[in-house]
């Protein structure tokens, strides 16, 4: 009887310790899940903040022949940046050389499209015979 009973005790604390330990990992696992999911957009910024740390400016003061390549914005190199100085309204003609607020740069010189007669209202647009500019 003593022996009935010692094994009845043991079996019943060995079910007992695995239906803790099993509800102990189920709790393990939604509280896992939650981290994950309120995580996921923490990682995602940690992994975008790590692409933009790794990628470097390629400036045209250190490799001047980038100017040179397809899709950039101009041939010459004016403060890190490439430009066109026939166009570029900063750099008109030469580095630095800024327009007026009206002006325009029309082939590397600042002109005012509201009056000028060779640029009337946009570069290389000439007024007819006779015509004004307004």
């Amino acid at each position: 009887m003593k022996f009935r009973k010692l094994v009845f005790v043991s079996v019943l604390a060995i079910v007992l310790a695995l239906s803790i330990s099993a509800a102990s990992d189920d709790r393990k696992d939604d509280v896992n899940d939650a981290t994950i999911e309120s995580s996921d957009y923490s990682s995602a910024q940690g992994r975008w903040l790590l692409q933009t740390k790794r990628t470097r400016r390629v400036t045209c003061k250190k490799f001047p022949g980038i100017c040179d390549a397809k899709g950039s914005p101009g041939p010459q190199c004016c403060k890190k940046k490439c430009v066109n100085i026939l166009t570029d309204r900063q750099n008109c003609g030469k580095c630095g050389k800024k327009c007026k607020y009206n002006e325009i740069c029309c082939k590397g010189k600042c002109v005012n499209p509201s009056f000028n007669k060779k640029h009337c209202g946009g570069c290389n647009n000439r007024c007819g015979n006779g015509e004004y500019c307004v």
